[in-house]
């Protein structure tokens, strides 16, 4: 039996990237899935690639009546919701000096205050049975600051603190909720990123980045299967104590600066 034999399962942004690796794997361990996005093509593409017990349903994490509509359609095919994957996600690269104000109020919404209104419209469901198991994706932007990215770092320290808020209050109901915060896995992001520096080097800009590598883990960076084992764990029984907590995903990139090297 898999770790999550006959849970009912929502999983955001799971169309690409790690929500997507999240969904599949969440199948093979026995769960039921649905696979909420606002990309509606990629997302029934890959429902369909995980056969009868994935279905997609569109979700804009913003809209309250997304929400409403989700919950309904998933118990309408699957029944009461066992756990939420808080996982959708946007990014915007630029300075403080360039902020863009609607921008960084719509990484706001769709980070945290979609997290927020997903973890709400969810409580009835796992209230009800006294049980239920919450994670929200955080980054290693929650633990420590990023330079150009002070937007979406905003939002997952936001998220951080939202969990563990969260933690205390649920937990007494019999609910847990938990952060992983990665280094990378979501291709698309990390992509994005770079390109956006290159058209401003490529432009003229002189840009110099620093302290980027300090990883311990021989330059490999976190694949989405990585990350997805580590919600996996969360979202099981096997992680029962495990409430209002952070787990770094990140091959000890928070762990420091400095180590010594032999040969």
């Amino acid at each position: 039996m898999g770790r999550l034999e006959g849970k009912v399962a929502i999983v955001t942004g799971a169309a690409r990237g790690t929500g997507s690796e999240t969904a599949r794997l969440f199948a093979e361990e026995g769960a039921r899935v649905c696979i909420a996005d606002v990309l509606e093509e990629r997302g029934r593409e890959h429902a369909a690639s995980i056969g009868r017990d994935a279905f997609f349903h569109r979700l804009d994490v913003r809209r309250e009546e997304d929400w409403d509509a989700l919950i309904t359609a998933v118990h309408d095919r699957l029944g009461p919701v066992d756990v939420l994957i808080n996982n959708a996600a946007i990014l915007d690269v630029r300075p403080i000096a360039e902020l863009d104000v609607e921008i960084a109020r719509n990484i706001l919404d769709v980070n945290l205050v979609g997290a927020m209104i997903g973890t709400r419209s969810v409580l009835a469901d796992m209230v009800e049975r006294g049980q239920g198991a919450i994670v929200n994706m955080g980054s290693i932007d929650a633990m420590e600051g990023m330079g150009w990215v002070a937007p979406y770092a905003a939002s997952k320290w936001g998220l951080r603190g939202f969990t563990k808020s969260a933690a205390l209050e649920l937990g007494q109901k019999g609910i847990r909720i938990n952060l992983v915060c990665p280094a990378g896995g979501n291709r698309e992001l990390t992509e994005g990123f770079s390109k956006n520096l290159m058209k401003r080097v490529e432009a003229g800009e002189k840009i110099e980045v620093k302290g980027l590598d300090h990883g311990v883990m021989g330059g490999r960076h976190a694949g989405p299967r990585d990350i997805a084992n580590v919600v996996l764990f969360l979202a099981s029984d096997d992680a029962a104590f495990c409430n209002g907590a952070e787990y770094l995903v990140d091959g000890g990139h928070t762990a420091g600066h400095i180590w010594f090297g032999t040969e």
